[in-house]
């Protein structure tokens, strides 16, 4: 985790434009670094690092003796990339993960380079011998990336939107920064004056497609057919080999723990492999919420049953209703439930940051959407259209969870890894039948459930825990979370005010106050940037217009909550 900048062909003195990259600062806390480029002096990288991997050479942007005219800027993990180094016999310079980029390029080319990629990323890579600029992101966008593009082809990327909106140029109007598509690459041209032509903008890969790195994986080839012990059995090696591949770190890893299956899966398996790996520190685990909160006591048994270092955040609601505003800043959306369960997950962070050395943090983001654990699946009228929505919210990733994740994480300079988002385990369940992958007596996320049960990896009470939503689970089941919010909100916006809202805002336009508060802190810090959401986060095949689960007729909280 680290943050990105860069600009081709900049109208204005890159000492002023410079400051923009410093809003990104929380992203890298340990090192920062700005470049001109050799013969284009209008372009720029400039690089916030946080050291995970290769302490002495990590800094970006990443050149090699070999390759002198490739430049790199990227913010990632690239898992596979001693593999790749071994399979084509590349000679590297540094223990950068990253350099992997710049043999692939130089040997395939750019798409094959981010095909074979296992990992999460988003790049910029400058080639001046062939006056060409290429950008990427990783197939769920877990890695964020923006762009800007003027009419006359100045070119400037960030990880974080706020690092490009106060960029000067020479437009009379504002011009579009846009978040980058996940799972694609774009090729410019690069011309004498520093200003760039787009010429190609492909994917690369598809959440439903094996991808191609999968012949270089630690795991041999799947076994094939849809029996049901052996889908589990494959589910088992897919998720351990996922979990296993994310220890590559020189920094302390640690776990966001809630309590729910997903995430006790995760802290689960990584402390059954850091034994094996001999990591020299206990795996610590982190759990937030009001001192009932379903989530922490569900946190505290399956830290006691797995045996971690365990640390609990207790918050009251009046905390969480005074971070919203810097929440907001952060996430750079206005979407609802993306906002609820971005608190918890933001005072959190803060506290690992601030009170312990785990920097590498694992989580149970993605399983959701991949194993259908949303409750309002259980009233999708078909398996087809389920798989259908499960698909859908898999590539919509990088605008709600994910972009949730990495931006609560990176603003108190964490790196996140999410193990249910690894490319070999998303195809292969993607891939299998419909009815397989449906709630089934009763139960969401039946099959991955079903496929660790016996294994005594976690407290069978937890393998079967009812889902929670994570923006509810931290407050009591007597009062949510999104209750109290709203509650607060009440005196802050007045009727008068929703009334105007379709003239304010016509893109997406706010429905309740709640949606209208945060749409006025969103334009506070990004006004005209409404166009970075699509749509609000809801629940399908329900008459829903709140995005919480407890007010689905079909929640029903666990007996013992």
């Amino acid at each position: 985790m680290c943050g990105i900048w860069a600009l081709f062909g900049s109208d204005d003195c890159l000492s002023t434009q410079c400051t923009c990259a410093m809003k990104i600062a929380h992203r890298g806390p340990d090192a920062f670094r700005f470049e001109n480029v050799n013969g284009f002096t209008n372009c720029c990288f400039g690089f916030h690092r946080l050291a995970i991997v290769d302490q002495l050479y990590g800094m970006q942007p990443l050149r090699i003796k070999k390759f002198p005219f490739l430049w790199l800027c990227y913010n990632g993990e690239i898992y596979n990339h001693l593999r790749l180094k071994e399979k084509f016999d590349f000679n590297y310079q540094t223990k950068v993960d990253g350099e992997i980029l710049l043999h692939l390029y130089e040997r395939f080319g750019i798409e094959k380079m981010a095909s074979l990629l296992d990992g999460v990323f988003a790049f910029v890579l400058l080639d001046t011998a062939n006056r060409k600029v290429f950008l990427g992101r990783d197939t769920y966008g877990v890695r964020p990336m923006f762009r800007m593009l003027t009419d006359d082809g100045f070119l400037a990327v960030c990880s974080e939107a706020k690092g490009l909106t106060e960029i000067t140029h020479s437009m009379a109007t504002p011009a579009e920064v846009i978040p980058f598509l996940p799972g694609h690459f774009e090729v410019f041209n690069l011309k004498a004056n520093g200003k760039v032509e787009s010429v190609q903008l492909d994917r690369f890969h598809s959440c439903t497609d094996e991808p191609a790195h999968a012949v270089h994986d630690n795991v041999p080839a799947l076994p094939s057919g849809f029996e049901l012990e052996t889908v589990k059995g494959t589910i088992r090696t897919l998720f351990e080999n996922a979990v296993r591949k994310r220890l590559m770190a020189h920094r302390r890893i640690g776990c966001l723990l809630s309590g729910g299956l997903d995430s006790s899966l995760v802290a689960a398996m990584l402390v059954k492999l850091a034994k094996e790996e001999e990591l020299k520190y206990p795996i610590q685990t982190f759990a937030i919420g009001t001192e009932d909160s379903p989530d922490i006591l569900a946190a505290r048994k399956v830290a006691a049953y797995i045996g971690t270092e365990h640390h609990e955040v207790n918050f009251t609601p009046e905390e969480g209703i005074r971070a919203v505003q810097e929440v907001i800043f952060h996430l750079e959306t206005y979407d609802i439930t993306t906002i609820r369960a971005s608190v918890g997950m933001y005072l959190i962070s803060k506290y690992i940051r601030e009170k312990t050395d785990s920097v590498v943090i694992f989580s149970g983001e993605g399983s959701d959407e991949l194993t259908q654990g949303y409750l309002y699946f259980h009233k999708a009228p078909t398996p087809e259209d389920a798989a259908e929505d499960s698909e859908r919210l898999m590539k919509e990733l990088y605008m709600f969870d994910v972009l949730r994740a990495d931006r609560t994480t990176a603003a108190h300079g964490l790196e996140l890894r999410v193990p249910f988002l690894d490319h070999r385990l998303t195809a292969y369940y993607l891939s299998l039948p419909p009815e397989m992958r449906v709630p089934k007596d009763g139960v969401e996320k039946f099959l991955l459930r079903d496929s660790f049960k016996g294994m005594n990896l976690i407290p069978d009470e937890i393998l079967w825990r009812r889902k929670e939503a994570f923006s509810d689970g931290v407050t009591s089941v007597k009062r949510s979370w999104s209750t109290y919010l709203q509650d607060h909100i009440e005196s802050e916006v007045n009727d008068s005010q929703l009334e105007m809202a379709p003239k304010l805002y016509p893109h997406c336009t706010p429905k309740t106050k709640e949606a209208f508060y945060y749409r006025q802190l969103f334009d506070k810090y990004y006004p005209g940037r409404a166009s970075w959401l699509s749509h609000y986060w809801m629940p399908g095949w329900v008459s829903a217009t709140d995005p919480s689960a407890r007010t689905l007729d079909i929640y029903k909280p666990d007996k013992n909550e």
